[in-house]
């Protein structure tokens, strides 16, 4: 313990990782790395708990650009992130992890319903829990989900898994040019309009004084070296 940052953490993890290479789905290898860095995590006493994206299987906000309805599209997306959840906490278990989903959206034959106290309690006992159909609104992306459920669980960092190692003056894929930073603030992030993730979720996690820290997890084992300080990251931060 004494060589983490934290103690309890927000992993928030993209749909888009658990493509891997693949074009679309969940990606089985992929899950299995992710899961086993954080059994890892879990062993070292870390209390977590997992937000999932659903962009690998339905991108709700894409589907609103080709005449479908903005809120029908995000509930789908919603419904996407349920399966994520559920492929995430299979592999867990099978590692001996015990692992929890919990939905903002009531479906009581796969998950449980999203309640703080429960949820708080699940984490105390040294179970995963992972936070499924975003906040259950739509219109509000998983990013602001994970800042919500960050800011509830009291958490002491928000972890955001991404395909790139840290955030960019731009597109690293398509500007060779780009920069990468090491330590940007809140307001950075809003006044440069980086696209790291939504204002309001780092308004949020601003206000409530979380900082967020932006790496890849794909590859190295890199997720148990952001937790001690080291390995590739951006740390926003005031």
């Amino acid at each position: 313990m004494t060589n983490f940052k934290w103690n309890k953490i927000l992993l928030k993890i993209s749909g888009e990782s658990l493509m891997g290479n693949d074009s679309f789905g969940i990606n089985p290898l992929v899950v299995q790395s992710f899961a086993n860095q954080i059994k890892k995590v879990v062993n070292s006493g870390l209390q977590i708990c997992i937000v999932v994206g659903g962009g690998n299987i339905y991108r709700g906000v894409s589907s609103s650009n080709n005449a479908m309805d903005r809120a029908t599209g995000d509930y789908m997306g919603m419904l996407a992130t349920v399966m994520n959840s559920l492929a995430i906490q299979n592999v867990m278990e099978q590692l001996g992890v015990q692992t929890r989903v919990q939905s903002a959206l009531p479906i009581s034959a796969v998950c449980e319903p999203y309640i703080r106290r429960r949820a708080k309690r699940h984490m105390e006992k040294g179970r995963v829990v992972i936070f499924a159909a975003g906040t259950g609104n739509p219109y509000f992306t998983t990013d602001t989900a994970a800042a919500l459920r960050a800011s509830e669980m009291n958490c002491d960092a928000i972890i955001k898994a991404t395909l790139v190692d840290g955030v960019y003056s731009a597109d690293p894929k398509k500007d060779n040019k780009a920069v990468k930073y090491d330590i940007l603030s809140y307001l950075d992030v809003l006044s440069k309009d980086l696209k790291v993730m939504d204002a309001s979720a780092i308004s949020l996690a601003r206000e409530n004084k979380i900082p967020i820290i932006v790496c890849s997890i794909v590859k190295d084992e890199n997720l148990n070296k952001v937790l001690k300080g080291q390995g590739i990251f951006t740390l926003i931060t005031d």
